[in-house]
């Protein structure tokens, strides 16, 4: 994966990210972690970023499997299904599990600079339990609607890889990741269109499973 981007707009997203999330500890949340977003060519391509980009993940916005998570205020939500990863004392892997995350696609492409700066669409994450000795490359995701499949995908990047490029970027833009924080990955499928009435089952193979509803 290339080094982190530094061009002048994903700065100036960066610093406002980071100060946004610096309020939000000052304010009482607990950092919990990062998160990967835009990990496409093409949306890369359409932002002209040479590679992804990295947001934020607190207390305040986790959310407990099997939820109901209210919509209301939101314009275009969706969810991804991503891997997690917890780091260890080395930078390594100690911790895999699934999760979900919950975003709000209600953005304007024309410039990453606000995408950055409110936190690249994040609105909650449901982590699943850590499976131990579980191979991440295992995963096969498939979600269900009602019922009925609406999308199924399959890691493809070492997570490891995933983890050495969030702990250069970080450092990039002047902060730093750090022990027992979690990473979630990516989206290993296109985001997952939601309204008020669904329910999202999402099984993760070996990894186990995790549901989210939705209400107005």
């Amino acid at each position: 994966m290339p080094g982190p981007d530094a061009s002048s707009s994903v700065g100036r997203g960066m610093q406002t990210l980071l100060a946004r999330r610096a309020d939000d500890l000052a304010g009482g949340a607990t950092g919990v972690g990062w998160k990967i977003g835009f990990d496409t060519p093409a949306i890369q391509e359409h932002f002209g970023l040479r590679n992804a980009v990295v947001g934020y993940l607190t207390d305040t916005r986790v959310v407990e499997p099997g939820a109901t998570v209210s919509l209301a205020g939101w314009v275009a939500p969706a969810v991804e299904v991503e891997l997690a990863v917890r780091v260890g004392v080395d930078g390594g892997i100690v911790g895999i599990g699934p999760a979900l995350e919950l975003v709000d696609l209600d953005i304007s492409f024309d410039d990453i600079e606000p995408v950055l700066a409110g936190n690249i669409c994040h609105r909650g994450v449901i982590f699943g339990a850590e499976v131990p000795g579980a191979d991440p490359m295992a995963m096969a995701t498939k979600v269900t609607k009602h019922g009925a499949l609406v999308a199924e995908g399959k890691l493809t990047k070492d997570p490891a890889v995933t983890v050495a490029f969030v702990g250069a970027y970080l450092s990039a833009h002047g902060s730093a990741l750090e022990p027992g924080q979690r990473i979630i990955c990516g989206s290993v499928v296109p985001p997952v269109s939601v309204a008020p009435g669904d329910v999202l089952d999402v099984s993760f193979g070996p990894l186990g499973t995790l549901r989210v509803g939705f209400a107005p």
